[in-house]
């Protein structure tokens, strides 16, 4: 399926624009052969080839982040737009968690409650989505029982977003356990406050929870892509548990173990979101690269303020993979302009001082400078799927669209 769209980029000298007109049969990643990785997965029956473009940036026809200004004045916070959805999914959230034990209750909700929610960065990206992928729902002749399948659709949509959360917090609940954190959101973790085993049998509870609601879709499709988010949770974390000295200093490596723990969850999330509201292939597929590229680009800059946040602003230690001997993005890059580099990283850093040297090698390298250049490769990228959704003149989709762009740009320019 081709759309053709119309494109708006600065010229180069020039105060004005300029249009031009592009056809896109599909997106595609534009990989430097040193640098690329290329996997194909078969997910219900559909062959998907993810792609990782590394180091090296190209063109891109579409770039979030030269927009005329115009554009950009348009824009609604996406949050905001989402606002009163929001504190409803939230509020069915606490009510879903309710065990007659208490001490689990009170662990089930830890994350859920009041002021200790976090960003709810995913369940507007999928509120979002829900709008921006409602496309000839809604046909003016049909307003009566138009109005009452939209708002069931709207229902199940945000139950999309209440499962996505679930699932969420129970892999940060079982990762906390696992890295012996302490912290978490800016309060005691879960694990420091209550202990190992009723944080794991709490993750075990909201994962329990979460397949409660995913039952009551009855969609056999969206339940298989969701159940396979959790078994890719599970893969990456074990990735990152297993590594060989080599997958330790591999950047393919590293880019997969990604896609599991983090973009697996919001892109098929997105994906069920748009066969959730009927749409083509196509489109779900669009959706899917949305939030896969947006994930992807979420981590890697999670990555760089790992060694450039301060534990107040990021509400967790800051350094915390290194200590871990965790090798993210920044080390990786920094390792290919000082080999020696890799010495350090293969003696391991139970020694402090090791982690001083390599901090002094990441800041003479472009590490971070080339983390943060992926990061925007692939938020241009998410920008390029929903540039290339079918057009709308429905100005709630036309919004929510600019909104799920503006995540783009907000993913890679956050501090914390």
């Amino acid at each position: 399926m081709l759309f053709s769209r119309i494109s708006r980029i600065r010229s180069t000298g020039s105060n004005g624009c300029r249009w031009f007109l592009s056809h896109k049969p599909h997106l595609q990643f534009l990989n430097p052969p040193a640098y690329s990785y290329s996997s194909t997965h078969k997910v219900l029956g559909c062959r998907e080839n993810f792609s990782w473009g590394l180091p090296a940036l190209h063109g891109f026809r579409h770039n979030i982040h030269h927009q005329s200004s115009s554009l950009v004045e348009e824009q609604n916070d996406p949050f905001s737009l989402v606002a009163d959805e929001l504190s409803m999914v939230a509020n069915r959230l606490r009510l879903m968690v309710v065990t007659e034990v208490p001490k689990l209750a009170s662990a089930a909700e830890y994350f859920f409650k009041m002021g200790v929610e976090g960003k709810r960065f995913r369940p507007t990206v999928l509120l979002l989505m829900a709008t921006a992928m409602n496309i000839s729902i809604l046909e003016p002749s049909l307003r009566g029982p138009g109005d009452a399948l939209t708002k069931e659709l709207r229902a199940r949509q945000q139950r999309i977003a209440e499962i996505t959360e679930m699932i969420h917090v129970a892999s940060l609940l079982h990762d906390d356990v696992l890295d012996d954190a302490d912290t978490r959101r800016g309060i005691g973790s879960l694990n420091f406050v209550m202990g190992n085993k009723l944080a794991v049998l709490a993750g075990d509870f909201l994962l329990s929870r979460a397949c409660v609601a995913l039952a009551s879709l009855k969609n056999t499709e969206v339940v298989s892509l969701l159940a396979k988010v959790v078994e890719h949770l599970v893969t990456g974390e074990t990735m990152q548990m297993t590594t060989t000295c080599e997958q330790r200093c591999s950047m393919e490596y590293y880019m997969q173990k990604t896609y599991y723990k983090t973009a697996s969850l919001i892109s098929n999330s997105c994906k069920a979101i748009a066969l959730l509201g009927g749409q083509t292939a196509e489109v779900a597929m669009l959706a899917y690269e949305y939030g896969k590229n947006l994930g992807l680009a979420y981590q890697l800059i999670d990555d760089v303020l790992d060694f450039t946040g301060t534990s107040a602003s990021l509400g967790k230690g800051s350094l915390s993979d290194i200590r871990h001997g965790i090798i993210t993005a920044p080390i990786l890059f920094a390792m290919e302009e000082f080999p020696q580099l890799r010495e350090v990283v293969d003696r391991g850093f139970d020694d402090p001082a090791n982690v001083d040297l390599a901090l002094d090698y990441l800041g003479k390298s472009r590490g971070i400078q080339r983390a943060r250049e992926l990061a925007k490769k692939h938020a241009n990228i998410a920008a390029e799927a929903i540039d290339s959704l079918p057009e709308s003149n429905d100005e709630d989709v036309r919004k929510s669209r600019r909104a799920l762009l503006d995540l783009t740009e907000r993913v890679i320019t956050r501090t914390k």
